[in-house]
């Protein structure tokens, strides 16, 4: 079976069928063998049947009598689920989940730029500049900086104080963890501290129309730099086709 540091027994085949679902291995209404799945992750009955109940919960999986269990249309699965847009973006997303999540960003962080520069306190100051620091502090470490930006964006919507735009923070922590994971990933990014000053600095002015602009400058930024890696993988991928084969 394949594990997942921290996560007893339960939670292991949780996230091994969860992103085996997401990744297409069984397609919409196939049916499931508990069975096979014990076999083949080495747990017990029991602890199948719990996993696919929580899998269920998130919409994967239906059962019914003299059908058994099945996999449900991607249309009924809850993909706000944290879990569910972790295990999109956790192997290979596809550019239509990344326009996807770069869209919802566009959507929902402007907005709470905006109220952010209305509303914030010290304490959220604080938060953005601690993030900010954290970013800095960084350097080349790309697991730091991933966490470090995922600090200051969600300092950011907690400024807006309005609690249900702050639960958006799954999505956003979803599209930044896809994007950082791969761009820094890649070392190949531009330097984002600047930008980042420049919208912790308008909303600690109390100007919402510099926040939104500092956040659409963000957005292009970070848009830029996922073009650019992935044109770069395209290239050699391309590359790489054409290499001469060996000789057998």
């Amino acid at each position: 079976m394949v594990t997942h540091p921290g996560k007893g027994l339960h939670g292991q085949a949780v996230e091994e069928l969860g992103r085996r679902i997401i990744r297409g291995d069984y397609p919409p209404g196939s049916v499931v063998d508990p069975v096979r799945f014990e076999t083949e992750l080495g747990v017990s009955k029991t602890v199948v049947r719990e996993a696919m109940r929580v899998l269920a919960s998130k919409g994967l999986l239906e059962s019914k009598q003299k059908r058994g269990t099945t996999i449900r249309p991607r249309s009924d699965w809850n993909l706000l689920d944290s879990d569910l847009l972790r295990w999109q973006g956790s192997s290979a997303p596809t550019d239509g989940f990344l326009e996807d999540l770069a869209e919802v960003r566009s959507i929902v962080e402007p907005a709470g730029a905006r109220l952010a520069a209305a509303r914030r306190t010290p304490s959220d100051l604080d938060a953005m500049r601690q993030a900010l620091g954290a970013m800095a502090a960084a350097g080349t470490d790309a697991d730091a900086m991933v966490e470090a930006d995922l600090a200051f964006h969600r300092a950011l919507l907690d400024a807006a104080h309005n609690e249900l735009l702050s639960r958006m923070e799954v999505v956003i922590e979803a599209g930044l963890r896809v994007r950082d994971r791969i761009v820094h990933g890649a070392r190949h990014f531009s330097d984002s501290i600047p930008v980042h000053q420049e919208l912790l600095d308008a909303v600690e002015a109390g100007d919402p129309d510099a926040a939104v602009a500092a956040v659409a400058s963000l957005l292009a930024q970070a848009s830029d730099d996922l073009a650019a890696v992935r044109a770069g993988e395209d290239h050699d991928d391309a590359a790489t086709d054409t290499l001469p084969k060996e000789t057998p």
